[in-house]
């Protein structure tokens, strides 16, 4: 005999609802970005709207639509609310979903191949932890002071990438020089290597920036 129960009477279908609000929350750029950005650590909505160059009532907008997914959590201090990702599961899982669209989709890799810069010499987390135990690179963070100081991996110095020209003989040349930024599809790092290279600066940049090592278990600083 036929079942001709609609799918909505399936025993099944409340749990089926239930894991489309998790795709539901993560069918929105700004949120995959915003998700990203708060690997870093705590933002409150309007730091977090001027790092991802969004309005802040749509970026509120979005954060409570991730924290119903409960993708983040807040706490309140005072007047402010800070925001964060709700754990590290949640990092986890981030990353096997970049991984999966890097693997299986076209788009995305075609997408990343036009930011990239052409030829540029990368390094990824591991190599980059196994170095940073012998001693041999300087590791240089290329994002903005404010981001720095919200956290960073320990031993970077910081030095904006716009700022990088001027401060070059803040570099000690001893070692190889490694530059890193925000996260997977942030590129600064890439173009403060093309400038050192221009220079006669030897750099390589970190695959995956701060998000990477964060999502690789480093810690920060």
């Amino acid at each position: 005999m036929t079942d001709t129960r609609t799918y909505l009477e399936l025993d099944d279908a409340g749990v089926y609802e239930q894991l489309a609000k998790v795709g539901k929350a993560l069918s929105n750029p700004l949120r995959l970005r915003l998700l990203d950005l708060l690997e870093q650590g705590e933002y409150t909505v309007e730091d977090l709207a001027a790092a991802a160059h969004a309005p802040v009532k749509n970026t509120s907008a979005q954060l409570q639509q991730l924290r119903a997914a409960q993708l983040v959590s807040a706490r309140r201090d005072g007047v402010r609310v800070h925001y964060r990702l709700a754990g590290k599961n949640v990092s986890r899982f981030l990353q096997r979903l970049q991984d999966f669209g890097e693997e299986s989709l076209a788009g995305v890799r075609d997408e990343i191949e036009q930011l990239r810069e052409a030829g540029m010499e990368r390094i990824d987390v591991g190599e980059l932890k196994r170095r940073l135990r012998e001693g041999t690179v300087t590791l240089v963070d290329v994002r903005s002071a404010q981001e720095f100081g919200r956290g960073h991996v320990p031993g970077a110095i910081s030095i904006p990438a716009e700022e990088l020209r001027r401060r070059l003989d803040e570099l000690p040349l001893d070692h190889d020089l490694v530059a890193y930024c925000e996260g997977p599809y942030c590129f600064a790092s890439e173009r403060a290597v093309a400038q050192l290279s221009s220079l006669g600066v030897p750099a390589y940049a970190v695959d995956g920036g701060l998000v990477r090592w964060v999502r690789s278990g480093g810690t920060l600083a």
